[in-house]
């Protein structure tokens, strides 16, 4: 592989991790991102790279770190936007907002805005970590924030079918400038995911028997990796949802371009892009 530069949000744990480590082997410049100072500093100094820490429940974070990357990278070859949980309650954050919505979707928005200029004169791939929970999502632009009937699960799926369109919308917006994005699911991951959930969610991510029914961190990774150290319009695609390293149909809604629009427009309102 190239010398790309690659930033992984979401890489202290899990699948961000392991990309990060996989990619490293592959000669890969990786920067990792993580909530954690203490598991991002042993994955940064395990890989002898470079580490920023960030919660992005709290935005202010968010533009912090992006100041620091941008002020550290002159050239940024790929964003992965890994980064998510799932949360019990209905829970707002510091800056207002439902805290599953903020951190699986605005969070990602609003770093990669920051980073805009430098994405696009280095020609960059946007990689989004989504899942096929977004077949079970409904993006409602009046209820963005989950306040009515908010479940877990409700709120999770929702963010992933965010996570498309938000790609679907990169890639119409910025194509033309050189940008190439992709939105993929993962799998269902053994790893520390599920830890503060509830009900089935918890029982799947912490019971002994999960690895009978979930696959590793380590094979999670490899459609990320795959699309990180490939070539885009040799290798994959801009602008589609893959699983296994190969492109899929997503739910029809996440097609909808009016629907990815109208959301790109309220993030925007909310982040002050």
């Amino acid at each position: 592989m190239e010398k790309k530069t690659i930033i992984i949000t979401g890489a202290s744990d899990g699948i961000g991790a392991n990309a990060a480590r996989m990619l490293h082997r592959r000669g890969a410049r990786v920067v990792v991102v993580g909530r954690s100072k203490e598991k991002t500093k042993a994955i940064a100094d395990e890989l002898g790279t470079d580490g920023f820490t960030a919660d992005y429940a709290d935005l202010s974070q968010v533009r912090r770190i992006a100041g620091e990357l941008l002020q550290k990278y002159g050239q940024i070859d790929v964003l992965v936007n890994n980064a998510g949980m799932t949360w019990n309650d209905r829970t707002l954050t510091k800056d207002g907002h439902e805290i599953t919505f903020q951190v699986n979707h605005l969070a990602a928005f609003l770093l990669t805005n920051l980073l805009k200029e430098r994405l696009i004169s280095s020609k960059a791939s946007i990689i989004i970590t989504s899942s096929v929970g977004h077949k079970y999502g409904k993006v409602s632009l009046d209820d963005l924030e989950n306040e009515k009937k908010y479940t877990a699960m409700k709120a999770y799926c929702a963010s992933k079918l965010e996570n498309i369109l938000f790609m679907k919308e990169i890639h119409r917006r910025w194509s033309a400038q050189g940008i190439s994005t992709a939105a993929f699911h993962p799998g269902n991951i053994a790893s520390s995911f599920g830890r503060d959930a509830r009900g089935f969610i918890y029982y799947l991510y912490n019971s002994p028997m999960k690895h009978l029914f979930l696959s590793s961190p380590e094979k999670g990774a490899e459609t990320l990796v795959w699309l990180a150290g490939g070539e885009p319009g040799k290798d994959w695609v801009s602008g589609e949802y893959y699983e296994k390293k190969k492109a899929k149909r997503p739910k029809k809604d996440a097609l909808d371009p009016v629907l990815a629009s109208r959301l790109w427009e309220i993030s925007a309102q909310m982040t002050g892009i």
